[in-house]
């Protein structure tokens, strides 16, 4: 299996590196894998949705 970078995938998803890290340490992102504290995300892990927040509801 090919892995991305937090780098790699950011771009790749259009959103900021921490929200990557967020995702993966929340295990919202499928098969990603924390290697020391360099996390190794599949090439073809689909991008969690959008939890909506209290203040969007309204």
């Amino acid at each position: 299996m090919q892995y991305l970078s937090v780098i790699e995938t950011a771009k790749r998803w259009n959103i900021s590196e921490r929200s990557v890290r967020n995702y993966c340490a929340q295990g919202r992102v499928n098969g990603a894998i924390l290697t020391g504290k360099t996390w190794r995300i599949p090439k073809n892990a689909e991008k969690p949705t959008r939890k909506i927040s209290q203040n969007e509801q309204h």
